[in-house]
């Protein structure tokens, strides 16, 4: 008599081929090897895994070879260029970003008070 075959949904982070609605959103951060971002590149990526741990398939460091490239892009769309930009990203906005895009209903707590409000408190 053969086994039943399980029914069971398939894993969204492993399978690619999966339609985007059912896939988990992934990020890419690609840092300047030549300028040694990839610590600063390293930092952001921990932080989004920690705020968004159940969001996000990945986020993925990209070495890259362009001088003082640092993007960082949600599946594949740019949602920041430090060039254009004219600095790096302060985390609080591009949390919000992300949060916009993959979970709009998330509170982020402290990364969704102004900046100004939020430093009133350290006093």
């Amino acid at each position: 008599m053969a086994e039943p075959v399980s029914k069971a949904a398939p894993d969204p982070i492993a399978v690619p081929f999966l339609p985007a609605a059912q896939r988990m959103p992934r990020v890419e951060i690609e840092y300047c090897v030549g300028c040694r971002w990839m610590m600063r590149a390293a930092w952001t990526a921990q932080e989004l895994l920690t705020t968004f741990e159940s969001e996000l398939a990945e986020v993925a460091l990209v070495p890259g070879r362009a001088a003082g490239i640092f993007q960082v892009r949600l599946d594949g769309e740019m949602i920041f260029d430090r060039m254009a930009a004219g600095g790096f990203p302060e985390l609080r906005a591009l949390k919000q970003i992300i949060r916009d895009r993959i979970a709009p209903a998330r509170d982020l707590g402290h990364s969704d008070l102004p900046a100004d409000q939020d430093k009133e408190g350290e006093s």
